[in-house]
Formats: structure tokens, C-alpha cells, sequence
């Protein structure tokens, strides 16, 4: 039998502390709210207060429900007015003496049977429970930010933790209306394994001015449809908590370097910059506190306000190809009012092409989106080629063939005897270095990246990649040209994977390999990131649908140029591939999807 709380004790009202009182409180449990003085108290109790009017505000709780709530709360100070409660959980500083002192403390005052918890979200909860007479009743209960809206915790048994703790913590869980993941005492867990390398990777991007802070957050958001930016998501939890759990990740976690925190990091916290708490990060807002952004000296100036920079008129353009991002490139152009020249290799692939562009755009008039007259003027743009000498009047040529640098290279130095000068050469592959096919012409101040997201009718993002020839003209057309087809353009280097993939695919490969070392199943790793982070899907939904080949080969080739050992591929990512499971498309991969 599973025992029955009725009481429990909360100890630190800041933010997570006072979220943990209001799940509890609206779960019908007692709460002693415990905090250090009377005018920390007093902040715990506004916040809480403020939690639950805007609550009720929202017509998320009633008022009475309110009332009943805040009065299953006992406000204390000291940590003796927890000698009665069944389980007390700990969320103060992510300061490892600080805790054991705290525990120290509750294993005197406390009931022996009391269950003793931590809320930390990187120390060892093993060091924390060695500092009681009693670390088979110690656990990890890893509540996510806000604590009543996020439904995932994470529950952090030690080797030693009773097996009868962990199933009371669980029933716990289940009874506040949480999805519980319960793995062993490892940095980081799951969410914050995975979460925090992507982070700092992406503060060491923008720490190498390689993208500005706009360019990345919108990229992850735009391109993988994250809820939040990595800079801003950094500047919420605070830069001076962001950098001690990827310290502790650091020293616990094997020294991987991608966990050493990025030297602009400390420096930030060093200067005061924490992020929203104190009005300042990466980001400048209202006030301290405020989600508010608000102009700094470091805001790009709006678009419509930005010098054209010397673009040049775009009006006729040539995409090269006859796969599903070629046929998607072609309807976006001609929605968008262009003259489209399509060039595939021959007569039976434009004819399929055509199809293929005609069912799309159907599909866009049966659900409204389109009216059939759009879609007729559309198709009426479209050129149907199977050579390439009819780009010679062109202005702008976008390549979307297979991703072989051979064949790349091949078309590229074709264009370049073919096209008239001026023209805008771009190449939409989303892992191979552009300045290789630039110097496949005679002309690489003109080839830019354009890379666009799948499927590209409906993906909003287009990342624009210069490389150390591409003129400033030839950058400007690119943004110009995004910017009327209604998409978001990104700028970044000539680098591997580009800020999307270079960003996405580690996290990715991290998750194999968790899964790899038996560190976590797939559904609670899937389960962490979905509920404890707000992605769309997790890691091993994503591999499937992106393909495991496809992953791979990304990860081989940022492997190949950043040399990052924790950049190696995941070998059973690779044992996958060899086996020819690689996802969706041959039904079977991280999943089997055969009889979905």
C-alpha cells in the first residue's frame, strides 16, 4: 500500500518553491511553507498570492477554489515547524553545502518516517542524502519552471533510496496530475543533459559573433518550432543559474567540454547581467522581472527602415531539381509572383514535377488557403525544363539536388558558363560547405546559401549563408528575396550544419546516446523534453520523422569540421543505419512504426 500524505513541507518560496506550494495546495494537501526570515516569507507569500489571482484572473481557478487553496497554506520560518509533515521537499540555491546543511537540519527535526526531497536540477542527490542518518529516504522530485503548468517531473533515486520511497513518490506524482519520469542520480537527469549543452552551445555561437542573438532565437523557433529561443529561454532561467548547473554538469558529468560554461557566460554574471530577473541578459527588458523586451544598442534596425544595401531586381528565377524541396521551392516563387524556370533532368521528371506542384496547390484551394484563381496564376508562372540553357536569362538560380559536393560542384560550374552575369547562384544544401560550391565558378561573389526548411511552402525560416566571398550585394538579394516570399531570413557563416542543425543535431545525438548507456527508456526521454521543455516532439519522435541516415550524416560531417569529440556520432545511431533502420520511411527505427 502506498502511504498517504497529508502534510508536506516546502522549504525556499522563491519562484520554483512557491510553484511547488500552489501544486501541492491545489491538490488538496496541507503546506508548511518554510522559509529563512520573516521578510523572505512575506516575498513567498506575494508570490504565491500574485500566482494564484492571476489564476483565477485567467478563469483558471475560481475564487473559492482560491480561497481554499491559500488557506491549506501554513506560512513559517524555521525549518522546526516541519516536525510533523510526511515529505518535505528542498528548493532553495543550487549550492551543494548550503543543501546538505539544510538536510542535516530536517533529518534531526523530522519524523522518521518522513520522506526528504530535493528539488535540484543538477547536484548529486546522493551527496545531498549522505549528509542525513537516513539516505534510503532521500529523492530527487525535479519539479519544471512554472511547477503549476508543467506536468514533468523528474523523481532522482540513489543507489541506496528505499524502493518503497520511490513507488510513494510516484503515487505522489500521479496524484498531483504530473507524468513522472524515475531515473538514477546522473548530472544533469534527462531534461537539463540534454538542454543545457544546446544552450551553451548556442551562447558560444553568438559569442563568436558567428549569428546575432535575434538571428539564433528565431532560427530554433522558426526552424524546429521550439516555444523559446535558446538566449532568450537563458535570459528566463537566469545566466547566474544557467552557468552553475553547466558547471556542475561539467565536474560531474566527465569534463565534456561542451559543458564548460562559454567564457561570455561567467563574464555576463560577473557584470550583473542574470537575464529577466535583473532587466538585463542578452536581452534588455522593461524592468527587473519583466518579459518584456524592449531596444538596445544592439537591435537591428527594422527592415522596412534598413537600407536595400545595394540588392539587386529579382524577378525571373530558375530552380534546379526534382525532389520534394525542389517542387516546394518552385511554389513558393510562384505564389509569390515570380517567373519560375523548373530544370530537371528530363522530360518524365518535370512532368512529375508539374504534378506534384499542381496536387499541392490544389490541396491549398480545398482548404481555403487558396483561391483557385491564385492557383491558376501560379502554375501559369511556372517554366517546365529539362535543360539547362534556359536559365541563361534568369536572375536568380536556386540549386536543390542531391547533397553530393561532386554533383553540386558539376551544376555550379555549368550556371556559371550558362547564366548572364549578376546573377544570384544559391544552393540550398543544409550540411555542405558553400565555398566549395562557390569556387566551382568563375564568379563565388555571387553563391550564397539559401537554405530552406521542409516542407518549404510551410516553414517559415530561410537561412542565408555567406560565405568569405559572397558579396554584401549578394546578401542583401537573398534577405530581399526571403522577404518577398514572406519568410523569415536568418544570417549566418560558412560553417557546418549552420545555426539549426548545428544546434538541433547534437542535442539529438546526446539523447541516442543516453539512451544507449541504459540511462533512460525512449518514451521518458521523449516524455522529459515534450513535458519538462515544451518541445514539439522528442528527440527519438524527431530522429524517425527526420531519418536516421539523414541524422547521421549531419552529425558525421559537424564531427568532421568542429573536431568536438561530444560531437562523435552515437554508435548505436550508426549500428541502426547499418541495419537499415532508419525511421519512418522504411517503418521501423528508434520505433516500430509498421503497424501505425
Amino acid at each position: 500500500m502506498a502511504r498517504e500524505f497529508t502534510r508536506v513541507g516546502v522549504v525556499g518560496l522563491g519562484t520554483m518553491g512557491a510553484g511547488i506550494v500552489e501544486v501541492f495546495a491545489r491538490n488538496g494537501l496541507d503546506v508548511t511553507a518554510v522559509e529563512i526570515s520573516e521578510t523572505a516569507l512575506e516575498r513567498g507569500r506575494v508570490t504565491l498570492t500574485g500566482s494564484t489571482d492571476r489564476a483565477v484572473a485567467k478563469g483558471k481557478l475560481a475564487e473559492t477554489d482560491r480561497d481554499a487553496l491559500m488557506a491549506r497554506v501554513d506560512f513559517r520560518v524555521g525549518l522546526d515547524a516541519l516536525h510533523d509533515v510526511d515529505l518535505v521537499i528542498e528548493a532553495v540555491p543550487e549550492h551543494l553545502d548550503l543543501k546538505q546543511r539544510i538536510f542535516a537540519e530536517l533529518d534531526r527535526v523530522c519524523k522518521p518516517e518522513a520522506i526528504l526531497a530535493t528539488n535540484t536540477s543538477s547536484l548529486s542527490v546522493t551527496e545531498i542524502s549522505v549528509a542525513t542518518s537516513r539516505p534510503n529516504q532521500v529523492i530527487g522530485i525535479h519539479f519544471f519552471n512554472p511547477a503549476p503548468v508543467m506536468k514533468l517531473v523528474e523523481v532522482v533515486r540513489t543507489v541506496v533510496t528505499s524502493a518503497d520511497v520511490v513507488a510513494d513518490v510516484e503515487g505522489l506524482c500521479a496524484r498531483l496530475g504530473k507524468v513522472d519520469v524515475t531515473i538514477s542520480d546522473r548530472a544533469g537527469f534527462i531534461a537539463n543533459a540534454l538542454l543545457f549543452g544546446y544552450l551553451n552551445h548556442a551562447v558560444g555561437m553568438f559569442e563568436a559573433r558567428y549569428a546575432t542573438r535575434e538571428d539564433i532565437d528565431a532560427a530554433m523557433k522558426l526552424g524546429c518550432g521550439l516555444p523559446m529561443g535558446p538566449l532568450a529561454l537563458m535570459d528566463l532561467i537566469g545566466l547566474d543559474t544557467a552557468y552553475e548547473i553547466l558547471d556542475t554538469m561539467y565536474r560531474r558529468g566527465g569534463r565534456d567540454r561542451r559543458h564548460a560554461p562559454a567564457p561570455l557566460l561567467k563574464q555576463m554574471v560577473t557584470a550583473g547581467l542574470l537575464g529577466r530577473k535583473s532587466g538585463r541578459g542578452f536581452y534588455t527588458y522593461e524592468r527587473p522581472g519583466s518579459p518584456k523586451v524592449v531596444p538596445d544598442e544592439h537591435t537591428p534596425v527594422a527592415a522596412d527602415a534598413a537600407p536595400a544595401d545595394g540588392a539587386r531586381a529579382v524577378a525571373k528565377v530558375g530552380v534546379v531539381g526534382s525532389g520534394t524541396m525542389a517542387t516546394g521551392i518552385i511554389e513558393v516563387f510562384a505564389k509569390a509572383g515570380y517567373e519560375v524556370v523548373s530544370v530537371t533532368r528530363g522530360a518524365e521528371k518535370s512532368a512529375t514535377v508539374c504534378e506534384a506542384v499542381k496536387t499541392s496547390l490544389n490541396k491549398g484551394v480545398v482548404r481555403g488557403r487558396l483561391a483557385e484563381t491564385d492557383r491558376d496564376a501560379a502554375l501559369g508562372r511556372v517554366t517546365w525544363s529539362a535543360t539547362l540553357e534556359h536559365l541563361a536569362d534568369v536572375d536568380l538560380v536556386v540549386e536543390a539536388v542531391v547533397e553530393e559536393l561532386s554533383v553540386k560542384k558539376a551544376l555550379f560550374a555549368s550556371l556559371d558558363e550558362i547564366c548572364k552575369p549578376g546573377v544570384v547562384l544559391a544552393t540550398t544544401t543544409s550540411s555542405l560547405p558553400v565555398i566549395d560550391v562557390a569556387m566551382a565558378t568563375q564568379r563565388p561573389a555571387d553563391v550564397v546559401g539559401l537554405h530552406f526548411f521542409n516542407p518549404a511552402p510551410v516553414m517559415p525560416l530561410v537561412e542565408v549563408v555567406r560565405t568569405i566571398r559572397t558579396s554584401g550585394e549578394t546578401s542583401a538579394t537573398a534577405r530581399a528575396v526571403c522577404a518577398a516570399l514572406g519568410k523569415t531570413a536568418v544570417v549566418c557563416g560558412d560553417r557546418s550544419g549552420f545555426i539549426v542543425n548545428a544546434l538541433l543535431f547534437p542535442y539529438l545525438n546526446d539523447a541516442v546516446k543516453m539512451l544507449e548507456a541504459s540511462y533512460s527508456t525512449a518514451d521518458d526521454i521523449d516524455h522529459a523534453m515534450k513535458l519538462g521543455c515544451g518541445y514539439p516532439m522528442g528527440p527519438f519522435e524527431l530522429l524517425d520523422v527526420v531519418g536516421l541516415d539523414v541524422s547521421l550524416a549531419i552529425q558525421r560531417e559537424l564531427y568532421l569540421e568542429l573536431r568536438e569529440p561530444g560531437f562523435a556520432p552515437a554508435p548505436l545511431l550508426e549500428h541502426l543505419v547499418t541495419a537499415g533502420y532508419l525511421g519512418r520511411k522504411t517503418g521501423r527505427g528508434f520505433r516500430d512504426h509498421t503497424n501505425r
